[in-house]
Formats: structure tokens, sequence, C-alpha cells
């Protein structure tokens, strides 16, 4: 289990530095994600990806829900009412929850792609005056350690808080 700290590093130098230091405290480098003003230097810095920076899995996860709920409202329809006098079994049911599911994760991840994450708002300011928002996924046991190592280590960097919730797999 992880938890994703934020913390936004003043300018590149900083950003670098801190990065080392977490590569030193045994974060591996593709649990460090950095998101920057469009055109920054990023030199070595892991440039965060669609999955951070969009809402592409809070559109799939709100898809899967609606689209199981639809697809369970309409296999119960064709349960009750037999369309040319077919009877249907229970299992139809089961396929349209399945398919309403996948189509409704689908369709409204491909629409939340073009919407920023909503997570990073608060920090929307910060990254258009320059600096560096880092997204660091640890786990839960080291949070305070790394916490900890921040703060002494790296005063100029401003912490932005915990997100109790990060996806399984970016």
């Amino acid at each position: 289990m992880r938890r994703r700290l934020y913390v936004v590093c003043p300018d590149l130098k900083a950003a670098q530095l801190t990065m080392n230091d977490l590569l030193l405290a045994r974060i591996d480098d593709r649990h460090i994600h950095v998101l920057a003003k469009r055109g920054a230097p990023m030199d070595e810095l892991h440039e965060a990806n669609i999955l951070q920076k969009t809402d592409v899995v809070h559109g799939a996860e709100l898809g899967l829900i609606i689209g199981s709920a639809c697809g369970l409202l309409l296999g119960i329809i064709l349960l009750v009412v037999p369309l040319g006098g077919v009877k249907l079994q229970l299992v139809t049911v089961l396929i349209t929850v399945a398919g309403g599911a996948l189509f409704g994760a689908w369709v409204s991840s491909m629409v939340a792609a073009s919407v920023p994450n909503t997570k990073l708002l608060a920090f929307a300011q910060d990254i258009e005056d320059g600096k560096y928002l880092m997204m660091v996924d640890v786990p839960f046991r080291r949070v305070e350690e790394i916490h900890e190592l921040l703060r002494k280590r790296h005063p100029e960097d401003k912490d932005g808080g915990v997100d109790p919730t990060i996806p399984a797999f970016p």
C-alpha cells in the first residue's frame, strides 16, 4: 500500500537535489513523477505521464460504476420484457452488466483524458509560477520517514500534503 506525497520545489536545481535524496532513500525512480510548466526544462527528472496529469483513472472508475448500473438496468428489462418472444436467461443480466461496465469505463476515460487532474488544482498557481511539483509514491510505513528527510534536507521545498489514495497501477 502506497501513499502519494506532494512536494513543491522552487526551481529545477532544488527538484534535482530532492530527487537525488529520494533515490538515496531507496525510493524507486518509477515512483517519482514531476510536473512543471509546459516547456520547462526537466533534465533528468521523470515527467508525470497522462495518468498523473489527467483525470483518466477517476473517469474510468466513474464510468465503470455508471456503466455497470446501466447494464444491470438493461439486463433486467431484457429479462422481464422478452423481445420477439425469445425468453432470455439470467446470464443475460451478467453479460449486460459486464458490457456496460467495459463500455462505461472506456467512454468515460476517453473523456477524462482531456480534463486536468482535479487533485492537482491546488498546485496550479505554483506550477504556473515556474515551480516543480513532485509526486512521490512511498510505502505507507515510510511516509513519516520520507517527510522527515525532506524537512531536514530541503527546507526550501514546500510540503504539499499526502494523498491517502493512489491508483494501484500507475
